[in-house]
């Protein structure tokens, strides 16, 4: 009977809209990677260990997010689990078609490399899937049109998880590209605390000074410098990190100074910085 119930209770069609924009996100957010010279040659070169870990972070990740921005709302973690698991085979499936479509992929390769093409493009693309449903859900029929999406409430965990993913998102496009180390090598101390500045700066005022939409409005009375030291500042922490692991997945550290993969880091966290700043506009 609770069987019956649930299949009673399941929304084929708004199942399908939600598979739909899925794939329109995936083609949307991934296009430029999929489009990218240095993403087909990560499919080459790039260690197993490393893409495999890749690949086996992103599940969690996929996970969690889909209890915010998932294909239908969700309830049981089976639920996320199920979401999570469409949206990387929307993913996969966009990556390899789009791959044969362009010519990347050729009958004449061999599987080693077409798995690990399709397998590094999948990541951001099966990101982009999950997020098709607060980019392109349309305006919700809930009463007085809210976004559910948007107006849910998110713990602070939630928020840091939140910037996570958003720096994530921004710094796979740029962190596989050769201009990462070019840049190292051309920066000096001053342009490395330069960018830092300036990426304190825009995340700050990206977020709590230009009062976006899922900006966070501090209560009457809390001083300015609450937010940035609650938010901004461990959101730069989180972007750094992130552009660390990014550069180590893709092998931008190897065979690099110490001093050029600080100022890697340093060049690649000006993205992820927005990146987690605009989580809440864009997640």
């Amino acid at each position: 009977m609770a069987i019956a119930n649930a299949r009673s209770d399941f929304d084929r069609g708004k199942f399908f809209a939600g598979i739909a924009r899925g794939v329109a996100g995936a083609l949307l957010f991934a296009l430029p990677m999929l489009m990218t010279m240095e993403m087909w040659e990560l499919g080459f070169y790039m260690d197993r260990t490393r893409l495999f870990l890749l690949l086996i972070v992103n599940i969690p990740l996929l996970v969690i997010l889909s209890d915010k921005v998932g294909f239908e709302e969700t309830s049981t973690w089976r639920q996320a689990i199920r979401d999570a698991s469409i949206a990387y085979a929307l993913g996969i499936l966009a990556s390899g078609l789009i791959l044969v479509a362009i010519g990347v992929v050729r009958p004449d390769q061999s599987i080693h490399e077409v798995i690990g093409m399709i397998a590094v493009q999948a990541v951001p693309a099966s990101i982009g899937a999950m997020l098709g449903r607060s980019q392109l859900g349309g305006q919700s029929e809930d009463e007085d049109g809210d976004d559910p999406v948007h107006e849910r409430e998110t713990s602070y965990a939630g928020e840091l998880f939140l910037m996570a993913v958003g720096a994530l998102f921004l710094n796979l496009n740029v962190a596989p590209t050769e201009e990462m180390i070019l840049l190292s090598y051309k920066m000096t101390a001053w342009h490395a605390l330069l960018i830092i500045a300036a990426s304190l700066a825009v995340m700050h005022g990206f977020v709590y000074a230009l009062s976006f939409r899922g900006s966070h409005d501090l209560a009457e009375g809390t001083p300015s410098w609450h937010a940035f030291v609650r938010f901004t500042l461990p959101g730069y922490v989180i972007a750094g990190l992130i552009s660390a692991y990014c550069l180590w997945t893709f092998h931008r550290t190897d065979d690099v100074g110490s001093t050029q993969i600080l100022m890697a880091i340093v060049i690649l966290s000006f993205p992820g910085a927005i990146g987690a700043a605009a989580a809440r506009l864009i997640l």
